[in-house]
């Protein structure tokens, strides 16, 4: 079974700059979608950025511009560069994964989509 461990949380001075790490195992990431969400206490989860199986990264508009996912398929691992980091960014991150079942082109970065999840890295954005 696919497992996610997530890394590279702390806290950062807002303007600051983190990048998180998420090591797969159990399976190639290269053949699925991976993707990276954030909660807040009292908020909904929600997605922030994610990459298909061919590559193709999607984000969240609050963080466009500002935050790059990458990943690198030969260490079976996905990362998230989050710079000019702001308050409004704090919240636990999550890496989550699932196969990429869906029509090319839609929408896909939504929390059902997705059946594997890791537990999680905090992230705090002090003004």
């Amino acid at each position: 079974q696919l497992q996610l461990v997530e890394s590279g949380g702390g806290s950062v001075e807002a303007g600051g700059s983190l990048r998180l790490s998420c090591a797969a195992s159990g399976y190639s990431i290269s053949n699925i979608c991976v993707a990276w969400f954030r909660q807040s206490p009292g908020k909904e989860r929600e997605g922030v950025a994610g990459i298909d199986d061919r590559g193709k990264a999607t984000y969240a508009d609050a963080v466009k511009g500002r935050f790059t996912i990458s990943k690198d398929n030969a260490k079976n691992t996905l990362y998230l560069q989050m710079d000019s980091l702001k308050p409004e960014d704090t919240g636990m991150y999550y890496c989550a994964a699932d196969f990429c079942a869906f029509p090319e082109g839609m929408r896909w970065l939504y929390e059902s989509t997705f059946g594997y999840w890791g537990q999680g890295t905090q992230v705090t954005v002090s003004s």
